[in-house]
């Protein structure tokens, strides 16, 4: 009985692990967007995460929503606030609450001029 019961915590405990690690490591899309960025926050009660938003139009309906890990990113986005910019991220399949709000996330930034 204790033998089966250890199996299947092992079984379990591998199950969740992959889990983990394919919800993590794996991305669903890479991609890249331009906008203003018009949001940059330290957010959160408990866990605090960095989140922001880009605006791809002139209406409100075009926002962009994401997340950041990265150190580096998070000091250019700061500095580039109100600035038109370029971002590369990746796309997740779920997120994690102490990663951030949103399954995207900010790999690297760039300041471009503004098309308007």
């Amino acid at each position: 009985m204790k033998k089966i019961f250890g199996l299947v915590l092992l079984a379990v405990t591998l199950l969740i692990t992959a889990y983990f690690l394919f919800v993590y490591y794996v991305p669903y899309s890479t991609g890249t967007r331009s906008g203003e960025l018009i949001k940059i926050s330290h957010k959160g009660v408990f866990i605090k995460t960095w989140e922001g938003e880009i605006s791809q139009g002139i209406s409100g309906a075009q926002i962009f929503t994401f997340s950041v890990i990265d150190k580096d990113a998070i000091e250019k986005l700061r500095e580039y606030q109100g600035s038109y910019v370029r971002v590369e991220y990746i796309e997740r399949y779920r997120t994690f609450f102490w990663l951030g709000d949103t399954k995207y996330f900010i790999t690297k930034v760039q300041e471009e001029n503004s098309p308007h």
